[in-house]
């Protein structure tokens, strides 16, 4: 069970795959995850920002000066970076069953605003709504991007337990 957030190590695999691509600089970092993330999360400032300094004191990665633009900092990968980045590779495999919990955490956390009695949101006018109507609606949404990544989309029946066996998992 996850406490919140991405699984730990996600930023930073990011930053070191970014800058794989091509030296950057922090908000373009910022910019680019909020992409990736089809605009649902962006990181703080305080976590990218850090984690550069911390690649270039570590000799991940070094600062590239630009003569088009002198006050930013871009940051590139060194050949120590590339090893890191292998070895974040194998690391950021190892948490699907993280991001699995936090997607799912978050979606039982709005059903529950929805349906458990305990709560009493009232709908607000021309705003997002904790109701089956929403609900279904991030559903369909999250069965949508999946067909569009990945093709056609056809429902799995088997329960948590089953669905762990049958692909030799962990619980």
């Amino acid at each position: 069970m996850r406490k919140s957030g991405p699984p730990k190590g996600v930023i930073s695999y990011l930053v070191l795959e970014l800058l794989d691509e091509k030296p950057r600089y922090g908000y373009e970092i910022l910019k680019e995850i909020t992409e990736i993330s089809g605009g649902h999360w962006e990181p703080s400032y305080g976590s990218v920002y850090p984690i550069l300094y911390k690649f270039e004191e570590e000799g991940w990665a070094e600062r590239v000066e630009r003569e088009d633009e002198p006050d930013r900092k871009y940051f590139a990968l060194t050949e120590t970076g590339e090893g890191k980045l292998e070895k974040k590779r194998e690391s950021t495999a190892e948490t699907g069953r993280e991001f699995a919990d936090v997607i799912l955490g978050f979606y039982h956390v709005y059903v529950a605003l929805a349906t458990d009695d305990r709560f009493s949101l009232p709908p607000v006018e021309r705003q997002w709504r904790f109701d089956e109507q929403f609900s279904a609606w991030i559903a369909e949404q999250v069965i949508r991007h999946y067909e569009r990544d990945f093709g056609a989309f056809e429902r799995i029946s088997e329960t948590p337990e089953e669905f762990a066996e049958r692909y030799g998992l962990d619980e």
